[in-house]
This record gives structure tokens, sequence and C-alpha cells, in this order.
């Protein structure tokens, strides 16, 4: 009989034991549609930038048509239901609309900019942390980063920006670039932290009225990132759901074969893609 037992107490020991093991030794970014992300890292559903809306539900950028322009593949439950932590690089409303302020629990464990602190406190979120330049949560490591949203007037008109990094133990880095024009300060930070993922928008965007200074990494500018990413592997979201961004996957992905990039190094993921990750 305690043989049996020991066998049974041994079974689910180990079951448990693969099961926090498997959480935690497969890392993936889905992405949900522009720079809408849902990371699992460490054993934690990470939300990034949610803009949650549906389709046309807010103004054009460029005169277009209504933003986003096209829907979520999936209900807004499914993208925060049991979500950890939401991260917003900056509040300009492609990367947090008034639809996710509404539909995520105002007690979620959310981190932003210094920019933004009124911003989240305005909109009654309990749990809004500052980060500066470092934190840890639950063993995760993360690292705020500038970004530079432009360049000239145009930097002044965008403001501040963030990108952040993420580090655990047994687990990928992640530098998650944000809205950003390809500088050398983030070359910098590839170097720094040596990444084995770099998560970059590439849509191209613009203001209209200064259609030649960029606010985001175009098809150009992502190969330089390319070309500077070391071991990474490079993820390139933020395209073909709004108005202002000229560089799609297509023109991006034309691109990249140009210059012989395969997609062991620069991935495109469609809106709902998987992409799980490695060490």
């Amino acid at each position: 009989m305690k043989k049996v037992l020991l066998a049974i107490a041994l079974l689910v020991s180990s079951g448990s034991l693969f099961a926090q093991t498997k959480s935690a030794s497969e890392p993936n970014i889905q992405l949900i549609r522009n720079a809408t992300l849902v990371i699992e890292y460490a054993g934690k559903k990470i939300l990034i930038d949610p803009m949650l809306s549906a389709k046309g539900a807010f103004q054009s950028f460029a005169g277009i048509q209504k933003n986003p322009t096209v829907d979520l593949k999936m209900p807004v439950s499914e993208v925060i239901g049991g979500v950890d932590l939401v991260m917003v690089t900056h509040s300009h409303v492609d990367h947090f609309d008034s639809t996710a302020s509404n539909a995520l629990d105002k007690s979620v464990h959310l981190i932003n900019q210094p920019s933004d602190k009124d911003f989240f406190n305005k909109e009654g979120f309990t749990k809004a942390a500052v980060l500066d330049k470092e934190m840890v949560w639950n063993g995760i490591s993360i690292h705020r980063v500038d970004g530079e949203h432009g360049s000239g007037k145009v930097l002044e008109m965008m403001g501040k920006t963030s990108g952040f990094v993420l580090m655990a133990k047994n687990q990928p880095t992640i530098y998650i670039v944000g809205d950003a024009i390809w500088t050398e300060n983030i070359n910098k930070n590839i170097k720094r932290f040596k990444p084995d993922y770099i998560v970059v928008n590439s849509g191209g965007a613009f203001i209209p009225g200064f259609e030649s200074t960029p606010i985001l990494m175009d098809d150009e500018a992502t190969m330089q990132l390319v070309g500077q990413s070391g071991k990474a592997k490079v993820i390139a979201v933020h395209m073909n759901a709004l108005d202002h961004c000229r560089t799609t996957r297509a023109k991006l992905s034309q691109k990249a074969a140009e210059l012989n990039i395969g997609k062991e190094k620069l991935l495109i993921p469609q809106d709902g893609d998987v992409i799980k990750l490695s060490i």
C-alpha cells in the first residue's frame, strides 16, 4: 500500500513539475494587431500596447480611412483574459485606446513611462507603476529605454515614447523597441542587452504635412536594424492596421527578399500568429 501511495505521490509531483516546467520553458509572442502583443513569458501573460477598438472606431490619421483599418481576429475577452501585466510604451490611441481602458480590470498591474503617469491615474488604474529605468516584477527584470518617435519638429509634436527589455532566468531576452525611428541609441541598446528577439514597429508611419519625416521605422530602417541585430531574431509588427503606415508586410517582405534576409532572421507575423520563442 505504501508503495502505491508513494507512486501516486511521485506521479502527482512529477506532473505538477512538468506543468510548471512546460509553462516556463515555452515562451511565445502573439501578434494581436498593430503593436498589440500578448507575450507568454516566465509563466506570466503580458499584454503590450492594447489597441482593442473595432475597425473604423476612431479618426483617420492620414485622411485615407478611419482606424483601425482591420478588425481583431479574436474577441477582446480572449485578448485580456488571464492577463497578469499590461505594459504600455506610450499613451497614443493606437497603443492604448478607450476600449482597452474600459475592458481591462482597473486593478491589473500596469507599467508605463514617467510622462504617462497622469494619464493612467486619470484612467483609474490603481496599480499603474511608473518605470523610470528598471524593475523586477515576479522574477522578470524589466528595463525601460527611450525611443525617438520622429526627428526635429516632428519629434517634439509626437512626445515621449519608450521601449522595454524583458529578461528572466531560462527565458529569452526580448527587446520591444516601441514607436521609434532607427537611431544609434537603439543600436547601443542591442549591444548592451544582447537580445534573443527584437520586436520592431516597422510601419513607416508619417504625419500629414511632414511626409518626409517618418515617425516609425520603414522597410529601409528595419533592414538597418536587422543588419545590427547580432544574434537576435527580428519580429516586425505595426503594419497593415493604420492608414498612416506606408510600409506594409508585402513591402517589407519584398525588401527582405532583395537582401536575401530569410525567415530565420526576420519574422513578419500576420494578425493572430503565435511565434514560439527559444533561448
